[in-house]
C-alpha cells in the first residue's frame, strides 16, 4: 500500500513579509489616531463626491443661461445664485472644482513618477548619468516656471488643458527628484541591494523592486501635498488668464470673474474661494498625517521617556 504525501498549499496572506504587514498596521493605527488627518481625508472624500456627483442634483448645466435671473441671490431655483450673465453658480463651481481636481491629480501623479524615475536612476547609476541628470534638474530649477508657463500656454491653447497639465508637471518634479536621488544613494549601500547585485539582477529591476518601494512612503506624502500645490498653481495661472480658457471653467477662472463683485454679489466669489481654501487645508492635514504615520522618526510618535521618580536625586545625594 503506497501513501502519497500531500504538499500543503501556501497561504497567500502568510506569503507576505511579516515586517511589511507589521509596518502597515502600525502606520494605519497612527493615521487613525490622528484626528486632523482623518478630518482631511473625510473632507477630501466629500469634496470629490460633491464635484463629481453634485452636478446630477441640479437641472442646470455650467453652460446654461437663465436670462430672467441675472446676478440673482441664492434661491430655490439657483441654490448658489447666478452670475452676471445668468449662469448657475452651483453648476459652475462644481464643474470648476472637477477641472481643478483633475488637473491637480494628473499633475501630481505625472511629476511624482518623473521624479522617482529620474532621481532613482541618477542615485543608483552615479557617474556621468548622475552628473547629466543633476545638471538637467538644476537647470530647470533656475528657470522661472510661472513666467515660462504664462508665455507658452497661450500658444498651446487650442490643444486643451492636458497640455497645461504637462507644463505644470514639467516644472514640478525637480526638488522631489533630488530627495529621491539622495535616498537612493544611501539605499544602494544596503545589504539587500548588494545581494541583488551579486546575484546578477538587472539594475532597472533592482530600482523597481528594491529602491522605489523603500522610498514609497516619501513619494506618497510628497504626491499628496503636490496635489494641493498643483491646484494652487492652476488657480493662480487661470486667475491671470494663462490656465484654463473659456468656455471651460476652473476655480481660478471663477475666482477671477467674481473678484470684482466679492462685496456686492458675494455668492459669485466666496463659494469658489471657500472650496479652494477647504481643499488646500484638507490636503495639508492629510499630508501631515501620512508623514507622521509612515515616518517612524516623526516627532508625534517618538518614544516617550520615562518620568523620573521624585526624590531620586535627593536620595542619591543623601547616600
Amino acid at each position: 500500500m503506497t501513501t502519497t504525501a500531500t504538499v500543503p498549499t501556501a497561504d497567500p496572506a502568510a506569503s507576505a513579509p511579516p515586517a511589511a504587514r507589521g509596518r502597515g498596521r502600525v502606520a494605519l493605527r497612527r493615521f487613525a489616531a490622528n484626528r486632523n488627518a482623518l478630518t482631511g481625508a473625510v473632507v477630501l472624500l466629500l469634496l470629490f463626491l460633491l464635484a463629481f456627483a453634485g452636478p446630477y442634483l441640479t437641472p442646470w448645466s455650467h453652460t446654461d443661461i437663465d436670462y430672467s435671473a441675472l446676478r440673482e441671490a441664492p434661491s430655490a431655483d439657483h441654490w448658489w445664485g447666478t452670475n452676471r450673465i445668468g449662469q448657475d453658480v452651483y453648476a459652475q463651481v462644481l464643474h470648476g472644482l472637477q477641472k481643478s481636481l483633475l488637473i491637480g491629480l494628473l499633475t501630481a501623479l505625472t511629476a511624482t513618477v518623473l521624479a522617482s524615475v529620474v532621481g532613482a536612476c541618477a542615485g543608483y547609476f552615479g557617474g556621468w548619468t548622475d552628473r547629466i541628470m543633476t545638471f538637467f534638474i538644476d537647470l530647470l530649477l533656475v528657470f522661472p516656471a510661472f513666467l515660462i508657463i504664462a508665455i507658452v500656454s497661450p500658444r498651446l491653447r487650442e490643444r486643451g488643458w492636458i497640455v497645461f497639465v504637462g507644463l505644470l508637471a514639467v516644472f514640478g518634479w525637480m526638488i522631489t527628484a533630488r530627495v529621491v536621488r539622495s535616498m537612493t544613494r544611501s539605499l544602494k549601500e544596503r545589504e539587500f541591494v548588494r545581494a541583488a547585485q551579486l546575484m546578477g539582477v538587472h539594475p532597472l529591476r533592482i530600482i523597481a523592486r528594491h529602491i522605489l518601494p523603500n522610498v514609497s512612503s516619501f513619494l506618497i506624502v510628497d504626491a499628496t501635498i503636490a496635489v494641493g500645490g498643483a491646484v494652487m498653481s492652476e488657480t493662480g495661472l487661470s486667475y491671470f488668464g494663462f490656465g484654463v480658457q473659456p468656455p471651460d471653467v476652473s476655480l481660478g477662472t471663477l475666482i477671477a470673474d467674481g473678484s470684482d463683485a466679492a462685496l456686492t454679489y458675494p455668492w459669485m466669489f466666496f463659494f469658489a474661494a471657500g472650496l479652494l481654501v477647504v481643499f488646500v487645508l484638507a490636503v495639508n492635514f492629510l499630508g501631515d498625517g501620512l508623514r507622521d504615520a509612515l515616518d517612524p522618526t516623526s516627532g508625534h510618535h517618538r518614544t516617550r521617556r520615562r518620568p523620573r521618580r521624585k526624590g531620586t536625586t535627593h536620595d542619591r545625594a543623601a547616600r
